[in-house]
């Protein structure tokens, strides 16, 4: 496509709708998550328990996964209506629609994220 055409308006209010629904779906699990642990039930036999126990970690590490999610996808919002969304960060080059379809929440392009992975691997983070 042409690059005037890249990040059209009818783009952006498609990938908000997108990043929206990803919010939505996110708040909702946070709150599902928190009726989940509240219908605790005490089990008398410690081998219960502790697979109780063990899928109340498991659902609480999935979801500070989806906290740290969540403020990605508000940020990427907030791009949308700051006018950044789409353009990396580093190199000011297009993302590309189709990484931003596979990853909504990207700030760098493919070429840029792969050179900050390859320093990463190189000197550590």
């Amino acid at each position: 496509m042409p690059e005037a055409d890249y990040m059209n308006d009818r783009q952006l209010e498609f990938f908000r709708a997108r990043l929206s629904d990803m919010e939505t779906e996110l708040r909702n699990n946070a709150g599902q998550t928190t009726e989940n642990l509240r219908e605790t039930t005490v089990v008398p036999d410690p081998a219960d328990r502790a697979t109780i126990e063990e899928e109340h970690a498991l659902e609480l590490r999935t979801r500070d996964r989806e906290r740290k999610l969540l403020k990605k996808v508000q940020a990427a919002i907030k791009r949308i209506d700051e006018g950044d969304y789409g353009w990396c960060e580093e190199t000011g080059e297009p993302i590309g629609v189709a990484r931003l379809l596979a990853r909504p929440t990207a700030t760098l392009s493919l070429e840029a994220q792969e050179r900050r992975e390859i320093k990463q691997k190189m000197y550590g983070d």
